[in-house]
């Protein structure tokens, strides 16, 4: 399987609490796979089967081609107000 994982860190980001923050991930892969037509027509069924299947790794049923992951840390101001709670709860349990 050829695979890339990058991580970019911008300092202009950094945190005061480094220990969490919010990251925007890129994951794209690629990989042929034997299944039912059925499961196909679905596109929730299809996307849980798909990731399922990846996570399981390649077998006589499936066979990786490519994967490739950017992971870029973004200012929390760019997150969604969920997820700035969500941050603020994180850190203030610590």
């Amino acid at each position: 399987m050829d695979g890339t994982y990058k991580v970019m860190n911008n300092p202009a980001n950094q945190t005061i609490d480094d220990s969490v923050g919010v990251y925007e991930c890129e994951i794209r892969l690629k990989f042929r796979l034997i299944e039912e037509k059925l499961a196909m027509r679905d596109p929730e069924q299809l996307l849980q089967m798909l990731v399922d299947a990846f996570a399981y790794g390649s077998d006589e049923y499936m066979e990786s081609l490519d994967t490739d992951v950017v992971v870029h840390e973004v200012a929390e101001l760019d997150a969604s107000p969920n997820l700035r709670r969500q941050l603020i709860r994180l850190r203030n349990a610590s």
